[in-house]
């Protein structure tokens, strides 16, 4: 599992940029952001270097979290997977990418994607000293476009991003999206119902193009949950100072609920569960809700089981599992 925590090069460099850059402006421009993205607005709000930066230093650790779960799902159930060339399609400041080079320390080839001028500078500014990132190439413009442009590449992906563009766009940009990617696709939404709807609509529009889901469906066949019912995952990780002023929370901790889907040219080795929420653990049994080959599943192990107790005792939500369906 990769650490939610943003890498050390990355905190560092964020520290740096913070220098004579005041809270309370970040804390008022993160938040006239965040009205507009949930107005259903997009990254063009993000107009000036100040506007990118409060944005990173508010969504940058919660999506990196996100982004560093999903990768995790992916390489435990694709173990020899080693991309060398990653592509970030609608990268913003890169998150999603030193994410990336956390996961794999096979890539060595960054290509990333986005429109806003804006971030791609502040993207780049923040990979400048980075072992890893600092020969990363930034290609500013519309996405869908530069895609036609582009190569392949071993790993795609696209976070947080689908959810700016219609529906229509949305189908065009994951075709485009999944012929770039010669061995796997991350798409990562937030976890709410619409995030899970256009992570549905994807899956299903890739499945039928022969692509095998590798995380977090144990699976191809359609999504066993029903309505009002969603999947989504959550990933907790550490508010630094900083954090806590931009956001004006007072809690050390943040909770990041999303949702993703892991696609791979080739089936997965072994297909196993998936706990879709926290167990319920009682004195005499743990109950698990799980996704498996045969759909959901209310597990129940008693305690007097005692090795599967304990083993059961462990899960955590989002996590893989070998159980009984």
């Amino acid at each position: 599992m990769i650490s939610p925590t943003l890498p050390a090069e990355l905190k560092a460099a964020l520290d740096g940029k913070l220098q004579g850059f005041s809270r309370i402006d970040a804390a008022q421009r993160s938040q006239k952001i965040s009205t507009a993205y949930r107005a259903g607005g997009t990254s063009g709000t993000i107009k000036s270097d100040a506007d990118a930066l409060a944005y990173a230093l508010a969504r940058m650790p919660a999506t990196y979290a996100a982004v560093a779960a999903s990768l995790s799902a992916l390489t435990e159930i694709a173990p020899d997977l080693a991309p060398e060339t990653l592509l970030d399609v609608g990268a913003g400041p890169g998150t999603a990418s030193w994410a990336a080079a956390e996961a794999f320390p096979s890539l060595h080839d960054f290509t990333l994607l986005d429109a806003n001028a804006t971030l791609s500078r502040l993207a780049l500014e923040l990979a400048r000293d980075s072992t890893r990132l600092a020969e990363c190439r930034y290609l500013p413009g519309d996405a869908g476009a530069n895609l036609t442009e582009v190569s392949q590449a071993d790993l795609v992906i696209a976070s947080y991003v689908i959810g700016e563009l219609s529906e229509a766009d949305q189908r065009a940009l994951t075709e485009a999206m999944w012929a770039k990617a010669r061995h796997a696709l991350v798409v990562i939404e937030p976890g709410t119902p619409a995030g899970y709807a256009r992570i549905l609509a994807l899956r299903q529009q890739l499945i039928a193009a022969g692509a095998y889901v590798a995380a977090p469906c144990p699976h191809e066949r359609p999504c066993p949950l029903n309505a009002p019912d969603w999947c989504h995952f959550s990933q907790r990780l550490p508010r630094s100072q900083a954090h806590r002023q931009i956001k004006g929370a007072e809690v050390p901790f943040e909770d990041e609920r999303f949702i993703y889907v892991a696609l791979t040219r080739t089936p997965p080795a072994a297909r196993v569960a998936r706990v879709l929420a926290p167990p319920d653990v009682g004195k005499a049994e743990i109950m698990a809700k799980l996704c498996t080959e045969n759909g959901v599943a209310l597990t129940k192990v008693p305690r007097r089981d005692k090795p599967a107790y304990a083993a059961a005792r462990r899960w955590r939500w989002g996590e893989a599992v070998v159980a009984e369906s």
